[in-house]
């Protein structure tokens, strides 16, 4: 089971009063909070556990807006399994298209033969995490199944369906847990709708 966040979802809490003020200016509103986040992690959790209780499984993630869903996630996870990442460069013009990117940090454990999860924090296109995939696959794993925390299915190019998925979202621009704008809301315990203002204004600034 999934969860819809509509677009026009209004929540009964706003921003939390605790938030700096220079992130809250530039959020829009709040989208899912802190207990809707971490009570869907728990489930997907379970549900891993259920499935790759006797498998021993590998989970894979991709630095760095992967670290506080998979963290959560192993939390909830309580069978035995192993953990590495990978890191990727960010697209460049012409292979933007293809959704190809440079490995910049490899996984350390051999995946042959094992049963892997991928944990995405956020699928969007998937032209990204489909060439990860296809990567992954020539190394022969025994299975691989993906686990994602949001997707934006509106936005997608090629077809991925996740084995694991806490919630679907709106074609909206969100941050917090994980997911940044410059490197920024990252640290946030929820997620929120970025303000088209703050695009705006970057778009704006003169180049350096």
């Amino acid at each position: 089971m999934t969860f819809q966040i509509p677009p026009t979802q209004t929540p009964k809490k706003g921003i939390p009063e605790t938030i700096p003020e220079a992130y809250r200016e530039g959020l829009s509103r709040l989208l899912i909070d802190e207990a809707s986040l971490q009570a869907r992690i728990r489930e997907m959790g379970r549900a891993i556990a259920r499935d790759y209780a006797d498998k021993n499984p590998i989970f894979v993630g991709v630095l760095k807006g992967v670290l506080f869903f998979m963290a959560d996630l192993l939390r909830h996870t309580p069978i035995p399994l192993a953990v590495d990442f990978m890191a990727i460069s960010s697209y460049s013009p012409e292979s933007r298209d293809h959704g190809y990117v440079r490995i910049t940090k490899d996984l350390d454990l051999c995946i042959e033969g094992r049963h892997v999860i991928f944990v995405e924090d956020i699928i969007d296109t998937g032209l990204t995490l489909g060439y990860l995939l296809r990567l992954l696959r020539e190394r022969n794993p025994a299975s691989l199944e993906v686990a994602a925390l949001f997707d934006k299915p509106g936005r997608r190019l090629i077809d991925i369906q996740p084995r694991y998925l806490g919630f679907h979202l709106p074609d909206l621009f969100v941050v917090g847990y994980g997911l940044d704008f410059r490197e920024q809301y990252r640290n946030l315990p929820f997620v929120a709708v970025l303000n088209p203002d703050v695009i705006k204004n970057q778009k704006r600034q003169p180049k350096r």
